[in-house]
């Protein structure tokens, strides 16, 4: 799975999805988390409906990693990833909010014009589970890559701009 980034298996770890008792590999996870010493460097995507992970909204912003039922809209956007005869689950393990907050770092990416709403809404919206991606406004060392499309609704989107007039290719260069 984290072939393109040249990551060592090792150094990668996601919560067994097909683990017998699920809540159980919930626990073994977070315990995992705690006995490395942490996360250093968390990578999220973003959902349309402004979850991460798979905190849907509502979730808790304290939450731990759990057992999540997932959104008629998350299922139906995650459906792409299995084949015609596969079931889609329903149901994730999720590293919740409070231990994503928990990272040293946290990297977020997010494209695409079906983002847009939900990246104006993490950036600059008022902290609330209704959109459990706001909670990174809590964070002290969080970046967002976001496309064009994705960047459409900020309404600061010139301060921004003015702040890294360049965009990515002049921070990262």
């Amino acid at each position: 799975m984290f072939d393109a980034v040249a990551l060592p298996s090792a150094q990668a770890h996601l919560p067994r999805g097909d683990a017998p008792d699920p809540a159980e590999e919930a626990t073994r996870y977070e315990a995992a988390i705690a006995a490395a010493g942490g996360i250093d460097l968390q990578l999220l995507g973003l959902g349309a409906n402004g979850h991460i992970g798979f905190n849907e909204p509502t979730s808790s912003l304290a939450s731990r990693t759990r057992i999540k039922t997932l959104t008629h809209k998350t299922v139906t956007d995650n459906a792409r990833y299995f084949g015609p005869d596969e079931v889609v689950p329903r149901l994730a393990i999720t590293m919740g909010i409070g231990t994503i907050l928990d990272s040293r770092a946290i990297l977020l990416l997010a494209t695409g014009a079906g983002k847009r709403d939900a990246v104006a809404r993490m950036i600059e919206g008022s902290i609330s589970a209704a959109c459990p991606a706001t909670a990174l406004q809590l964070h002290a060392n969080v970046t967002v890559l976001i496309d064009e499309a994705a960047a459409a609704n900020l309404k600061l989107r010139d301060y921004y701009e003015t702040v890294h007039p360049g965009g990515a290719d002049e921070i990262y260069t």
